[in-house]
């Protein structure tokens, strides 16, 4: 198989189908519940796959996912892909009118759906599609020893969709290709097997997430053992890192945080850690430290989008002198740093982030305009360049230092919130005159949005405005407090200053 990782484009079902058949009795994935070997995976996709084309799946259409990551769940984005369909696994911190706009932005006809999830939402809940439950995908799979017709991917043919989090309204589904995935993936494959150690990796981010590809797709390439964990926490995630000798992880910031924070964690042993990622959100030059001075094995910060555009790495055990930067651009990745008129600016001088890769999305399901927005073409050449949507510098060496987020974007738990979203909900209250949304520090998750507003005369209570806005957004946008003030603070020229917001939270000493 290493041969073919090499390859300039391959075949991903094709490799995990070789895996299963030269090792199945090898583990290949378990989620604390239930494990399946590599043969049974081999068995239980193309059971799958065959059931979903018998079913209607047509190429190039969307499978939906919606529920908490299981052994079952993962069986069922790889079905997608064997089948020629798309892998789109919904958020499930999203709305309910937010997660029936995903399902039907995706194209989707079937949908599998755990018992929890399908309980919350309702008999009512796209009733369109075809319902399965996760929980019962061995009854629905097509006989033992069904194959699924061929399916030999095209490199523009479309892999999964991976939904954008933190917006209101329906969030942009974000297409990537086989050839992306590829080019994103066998090359760490690649490394995984040349490497000579044991691929058992911990997937502790849920699998609607682009961050939880890099603990999920690779290893599966390398043949290795996925092991999945519901929900996060940190007694759990040390236990299951202890007892199954997990070599590789992904991990964001505010789980690393938790980590150093666990009273408990020099209790566990965690001496086969080879590699540990980390993605999504700011991570401290501080938490970075004390990551190398704590945990085994080597640290490598990922910076990019699930867009695509730029790919940044650092080596974090290798230039321990850089943990203040995200690092420098991978091979096959060139940034930019423009300006506010979209012009270049010298090294070392802070501005907006442009890049391009190998590993560029698609484009947003649907939204050729949104998809059009977010791209930066060169004048002078044509090229086309991804906004990063970030303010940074190039050092002398090209280590990229990011110095502020475009728009405010507050990350939480290693999701985006836009504020304006935030701010047209509170807006949409009778009682509001006007509103701003901030990001300030939050033990728990790095950042978390809080509101402002000024009320009109004889306005309900402030907690009671809040909970009516918090009950119309996703678990992961919902304001961690409001405040109600009497004159928004305001440059000479009118510009709102969210910094004098954000200083007034942080000196009234509130904790989140």
């Amino acid at each position: 198989m290493l041969e073919q990782l090499k390859s300039e484009f391959g075949n991903f079902p094709a490799i995990l189908g070789q895996w299963a058949a030269s090792q199945p009795d090898a583990v290949a994935l378990r989620d604390g519940q239930a494990e399946v070997s590599w043969g049974e995976l081999g068995d239980k996709v193309e059971r799958l796959a065959a059931r979903l084309v018998e079913t209607g799946l047509e190429r190039g259409q969307s499978v939906a996912i919606l529920g908490t990551s299981t052994v079952n769940y993962a069986l069922v984005f790889l079905a997608a892909v064997r089948a020629g369909g798309v892998a789109a696994p919904l958020t499930t911190s999203a709305s309910k009118e937010q997660l029936v706009g995903m399902a039907r932005d995706s194209g989707a006809r079937h949908l599998f759906i755990d018992e929890a999830k399908s309980g919350e939402l309702g008999e009512d809940f796209v009733p369109e599609l075809d319902h399965i439950a996760l929980e019962d995908i061995d009854a629905w799979m097509a006989p033992k020893g069904t194959h699924a017709p061929e399916f030999v991917p095209g490199r523009k043919d479309p892999f999964n969709i991976i939904y954008s989090s933190g917006t209101t309204g329906i969030p942009k589904g974000i297409v990537h290709s086989h050839l992306m995935r590829w080019r994103q993936f066998a090359t760490t494959g690649t490394s995984f097997l040349e490497s000579g150690m044991p691929v058992r990796s911990l997937a502790s981010t849920p699998l609607y997430s682009n961050t939880t590809m890099v603990a999920f797709l690779p290893v599966l390439l390398a043949g290795g053992t996925v092991n999945i964990m519901g929900k996060f926490n940190t007694v759990g995630w040390l236990e299951i890192a202890q007892r199954e000798q997990v070599t590789v992880t992904m991990l964001v910031p505010v789980q690393y945080q938790r980590l150093m924070a666990e009273p408990r964690f020099d209790e566990f042993d965690l001496s086969a850690l080879k590699l540990k990622y980390c993605t999504s959100a700011p991570f401290s030059a501080e938490l970075k430290a004390e990551v190398l001075r704590r945990m085994p094995g080597g640290l490598v910060e990922i910076y990019s989008m699930t867009e695509g555009g730029v790919v940044c790495l650092l080596a974090a055990h290798e230039f321990p002198d850089k943990l203040h930067t995200v690092g420098r651009p991978a091979p096959g990745s060139e940034m930019k740093v423009l300006d506010d008129e979209d012009c270049e600016v010298p090294p070392g001088t802070p501005g907006n982030l442009v890049g391009r890769s190998q590993t560029m999305m698609s484009g947003y399901q649907n939204q050729p305009e949104k998809t059009r927005e977010g791209y930066w073409t060169d004048p002078e050449t044509g090229d086309v360049w991804q906004r990063m949507g970030d303010i940074g510098r190039v050092d002398a060496e090209g280590f990229v230092e990011l110095v502020g987020r475009a728009k405010d974007m507050i990350i939480s738990g290693g999701f985006n919130i836009f504020p304006s979203d935030l701010e047209a909900e509170l807006d949409k209250e009778p009682d509001v005159l006007e509103a701003a949304v901030v990001g300030v520090p939050s033990e728990r998750w790095g950042e978390t949005p809080v509101g402002f507003v000024r009320l009109a005369e004889g306005a309900r209570d402030v907690d009671a405005i809040c909970a009516a806005v918090n009950s119309r957004l996703g678990k992961t946008q919902r304001l961690a407090a409001l405040y109600t003030i009497d004159e928004m603070p305001r440059s000479h020229i009118g510009k709102l200053l969210k910094t004098e917001l954000r200083e007034m939270v942080v000196a009234s000493s509130a904790r989140f």
